[in-house]
């Protein structure tokens, strides 16, 4: 069984002075990083950066040929890890990552990356529709507050029902110290 680290959308946009500033960028994508390093002294074949486009300049972020759409600093990818362009917020959607997925011989998928309440949640889900066993680490994603009738829910609330929405029917959800000490 094959394993294989999906990174989602962390990318310039969410960071301090992006389009669409996240709360605590930097700690997710120092955590997202650290799984990385990881990977790439054991699975280094099984890598893939999801990157969002976006297809309508209406979106306001992720303009294609921006320095917000560039993939952040801290998880750069290396030139032999593959790149997934996407447009949804279902990094499955219209894209070519279940084939790769299927073309390695991978059944288990590690989910890191930026928005929880928006495309880690749809990429998880995905995930398991197509049959994945899937682990989500919760340390190494980041939202934002959202507002709904004039009542704002704080991005730590957000993230925390969104995980706790994921775990276990969805995803095993481990922090990344966790994930990394059971795979030592």
């Amino acid at each position: 069984m094959s394993t294989a680290l999906i990174i989602v959308d962390i990318q310039n946009d969410y960071f301090l002075n992006g389009k669409m500033e996240l709360s605590n960028p930097d700690k997710a994508a120092a955590n997202a990083a650290k799984v990385l390093a990881w990977f790439r002294e054991n699975n280094k074949d099984n890598i893939f950066h999801v990157q969002h486009i976006a297809s309508s300049p209406e979106l306001g972020f992720f303009l294609p040929d921006t320095e917000g759409a560039e993939i952040h600093e801290t998880v750069l990818p290396l030139e032999d890890e593959n790149i997934i362009v996407k447009n949804f917020p279902n990094s499955f959607l219209k894209t070519d990552l279940e084939s790769k997925l299927r073309e390695n011989g991978v059944t288990k998928v590690v989910v890191v990356g930026m928005m929880t309440h928006m495309c880690i949640d749809a990429t998880v889900r995905a995930a398991v529709d197509l049959g994945f066993e899937t682990t989500l680490i919760e340390d190494a994603c980041a939202t934002r507050d959202l507002a709904y009738q004039g009542k704002v829910v704080p991005a730590e609330q957000v993230h925390t029902a969104f995980v706790s929405a994921l775990n276990g029917m969805y995803a095993k959800v481990n922090s990344t110290e966790d994930f990394l000490q059971q795979n030592n």
